[in-house]
């Protein structure tokens, strides 16, 4: 009689490649009763299972069990992102040792050995004193209280119920319960595999899952609809598709008149279709069928964007048939830049031309990229006004609006190539291509660098690739659901090779033939930072300058840290913080010396690294979240709201990084207490007129960022970091006070600086040393950049620095 084994103890299957895979069960087996196990369809057979080194399992679940009965915990730095370890201990801290307690307990502390031939992190304890046949959870820490995300790929993981996931060590798993099979034959991976095995109760089922290496198939082959001559060859990879057809047609009115023609299968999974005739301006749809399982979305009625559309009607398609040849030259080339005499301004296409001068509305169409191009060309251009030198766009590609009139902040994209349809005067003939193309020439020939904000991390409505392969192109739970650390639904697997490839290529495409000079990474935490590394690789193959910003967070945690290592700078939540809490006497003065100086050590390796700014479009305003009136509504703002905002800006400006303002911040701009306004189209329109009201604080602002990108000013730019020295920090006997000399070691040439804050409610005095009997001189206070007719009236420090409420000021030497 054949051994049988209980139902529940296989967990799970997959291949590790076309041919082999392993069977997980839930608990070790003696190689000796190993239970039939068959293939049902097309494979018929026992299949011939062997069992795997425990070691292997380890790589994964971050443990294994020897054959001494000890738990050997194990800790592969090389699969974490960029972490400082010299000096560093690692420790594992589980519900079995109290969490916390266990951070600095030699008892808990991996060493370094070389297992496996890999240098690793390792801990043994007794099997015995772990008290947890359902599982203990743990974790790795440093003695810096940093806590290594888990690998979401690891087959252990638990929630802790609040958002957090762990490992978990189990006993009966101790990496022997892993067993490897070969098949007859390659898998057809357009099937739903089922493997068969015995039990007490009969023949059992369980689903044969794909495993890991699924994940690297890829292609190198050129996607989308490629226009030759006079032909149109259409490519998709799609590795589980059982059939895909693409359906072509020329009048938009009369989608049903497509034709459809069934494309062939390449040995690299991507589906192949060529049309004998000059299909340039045509629409297209892809429509395909594949397995019915959990990890599926498969709907062969379902018509499907193109992934690589370089124009749609909209975003639920069809793509248009675009062939980049016909547009002329490539772009100018425009030259931004350097990336420390950056002054970023953020704001959205339609905020800018909304309420703005000279733009006239059409019939009643929504405005776009032609508006903002027209409106770039005038003198009194809001950015060229404000004396800012980049703009960053809130995203261009297309977005799931459901009309053209609706208002939408971009982030739910359905295309990457394709600039948003909303956008252009004629989007059914894809004029919002040529419409983007003018704009970025526009910007540039007013002196502007042009960044874009992009949304690598998770998909829109609907999620066109989801019906490609929802299982290649998404990160899933075990059962099938998709993860939502985007918190919009969806995470693309952006570490998937054709996930990779098509952001890399669309990003190069958005370069290449428009001439972007950068991008911000939203929830750039998502996308990971190996991911970033290899775009950064790749985009700066094109262009070394290319401008690249990070967005270091996700609702998974943080990243930004481990991002000094990289070639990008990143949006510092932290300085936001700060400097919201300091304008409010709330934040100490040794905040002030590490921001100030470009947060250094944690944060930022090299000066431009760290974004520095307090407003973004997300959350609240600036002055809606500092305001002294009830429920965040800053639309009156009280003079001392006023006057911290213009304590920010100052301080905002002399801080070594890259400052960066969100569109109207200047004018005080207010979102009237509402924290989200992502629809709202009125509420985030820029009201010039606002700008008439507080004149004298938006001049404030454009004196100020005139001051920082002035010959002056360069002293702040730093490309390198200051010398030791080079900053000389002054505080007042109490309070939040301080001064601040620059170039105080004078290793930077004669130019000195003395900058001072008070944010306080009464008046202070800092003490000064003589600065070899010389006096400063005046350029800045609370209120104006002084003239030289305003010298009469100007602050005079010598022993002594004064400084009223709430007052910011600057001096030279």
């Amino acid at each position: 009689m054949s051994p049988s084994i209980d139902s529940k103890h296989i967990r799970k299957a997959f291949l590790t490649s076309l041919k082999e895979g392993v069977v997980e069960l839930n608990k070790d087996w003696r190689a000796s009763r190993l239970p039939p196990i068959s293939m049902e369809g097309q494979l018929h057979g026992y299949l011939s299972l062997y069992p795997l080194p425990a070691l292997e399992y380890a790589m994964e679940s971050g443990y294994y069990v020897d054959d001494d009965g000890q738990v050997v915990f194990v800790f592969y730095p090389q699969k974490y992102s960029k972490i400082e370890y010299k000096g560093v201990s690692v420790f594992v801290a589980g519900s079995f040792n109290g969490w916390q307690e266990a951070i600095g307990d030699s008892d808990w502390e991996l060493k370094p050995e070389k297992i496996g031939g890999k240098r690793v992190l390792v801990l043994r304890k007794d099997v015995d004193i772990f008290s947890c046949d359902d599982g203990c959870q743990f974790k790795f820490v440093t003695d810096k209280h940093h806590w290594f995300l888990s690998d979401m790929t690891a087959p252990n993981l638990a929630s802790d119920g609040m958002g957090n996931w762990n490992y978990v060590f189990q006993p009966k798993r101790s990496g022997r319960h892993r067993l490897g099979f070969v098949l007859k034959k390659p898998i057809e991976f357009s099937d739903t595999n089922v493997l068969l095995y015995h039990t007490r109760k009969g023949v059992e089922r369980t689903e044969l899952s794909l495993g890991e290496f699924f994940l690297s198939l890829k292609s190198d082959k050129e996607l989308g609809a490629v226009v030759a001559k006079e032909s149109v060859t259409f490519r998709i990879f799609a590795p589980r598709a059982k059939w895909v057809k693409v359906g072509f047609f020329r009048d938009l009115k009369a989608p049903e008149d497509a034709s459809w023609l069934l494309m062939k299968r390449g040995k690299d999974f991507v589906w192949e279709a060529t049309v004998e005739e000059d299909l340039t301006g045509c629409y297209y749809w892809y429509r395909l069928d594949g397995p019915d399982d959990e990890s599926s979305l498969f709907d062969s009625s379902f018509k499907v964007l193109d992934p690589y559309a370089k124009a749609v009607v909209g975003h639920e398609g069809p793509g248009i048939v675009i062939d980049d040849t016909k547009y002329g030259r490539k772009p100018r080339k425009f030259t931004p830049p350097q990336w420390q005499n950056l002054v970023v301004l953020e704001g959205h296409v339609r905020d800018f031309v909304e309420n703005a001068p000279g733009v006239e509305r059409a019939d009643g169409r929504p405005l776009g990229f032609s508006d903002l191009a027209k409106y770039a060309r005038r003198k009194d251009f809001y950015p060229k006004r404000l004396g800012v030198n980049a703009i960053e766009l809130q995203p261009i590609q297309e977005n799931d609006s459901h009309t053209y009139e609706e208002y939408h902040w971009g982030y739910m994209t359905s295309n990457y190539f394709a600039p948003h349809s909303g956008y252009g005067l004629d989007p059914a003939k894809g004029s919002q291509v040529e419409e983007f193309r003018d704009l970025v020439s526009s910007l540039h020939d007013e002196g502007f660098a042009v960044i874009l904000d992009v949304v690598y991390n998770h998909v829109g409505e609907p999620a066109h690739l989801m019906f490609v392969d929802k299982l290649y192109y998404f990160h899933t739970a075990a059962d099938g659901t998709l993860t939502n650390w985007s918190g919009c639904g969806n995470d693309l697997r952006s570490e998937a090779p054709m996930a990779k490839r098509l952001i890399i290529d669309s990003l190069k495409h958005l370069m290449e033939f428009y001439g972007v000079d950068g991008f911000r990474f939203d929830l750039a935490d998502l996308v990971g930072k190996p991911v970033l590394k290899e775009i950064e690789a790749e985009l700066k193959k094109v262009r070394p300058e290319v401008i690249l910003i990070a967005e270091p967070w996700s609702f998974r945690g943080h990243i930004g840290p481990e991002l000094r290592d990289t070639g990008y700078a990143s949006w510092n939540d932290g300085y936001r913080e700060f400097l919201k809490g300091y304008v409010r006497g709330e934040t100490g003065v040794e905040s002030v010396k590490y921001f100030l100086r470009g947060s250094v050590g944690h944060y930022a390796t090299w000066p431009a690294q760290t974004v520095n700014y307090v407003e973004s479009h997300d959350d609240r305003v600036w002055i809606d979240d500092i305001t002294e009136n009830a429920n965040f509504d800053g639309t009156n703002p009280t003079q001392h709201d006023i006057a911290r905002t213009r304590m920010m800006v100052a301080m905002l400006m002399m801080s070594v990084g890259m400052p960066m303002l969100h569109a109207g911040m200047d004018f005080l701009v207010t979102k009237n207490g509402v924290r989200n306004t992502y629809q709202d189209g009125p509420r985030n329109a820029l009201n010039y007129r606002r700008a008439l009201e507080y004149s004298s604080c938006s001049k404030y602002f454009s004196d100020w960022v005139a001051f920082r990108m002035s010959d002056r000013g360069g002293i702040l730019r730093h490309y390198n970091r200051a010398p030791e020295g080079f900053f000389e920090f002054l505080q007042a006997e109490s309070g939040n006070a301080f001064a601040c000399v620059y170039n105080a070691s004078g290793e930077w040439g004669d130019r000195r600086f003395l900058f001072a804050a008070n944010p306080g409610l009464r008046e202070v005095d800092i003490p000064l040393r003589d600065w070899g009997g010389k006096p400063w001189r005046q350029i800045a206070d609370h209120e104006r950049f002084l003239s030289p007719s305003d010298s009469i009236w100007s602050n005079h420090p010598d022993k002594s620095l004064f400084l009223p409420s709430l007052a910011t000021a600057l001096w030279e030497l």
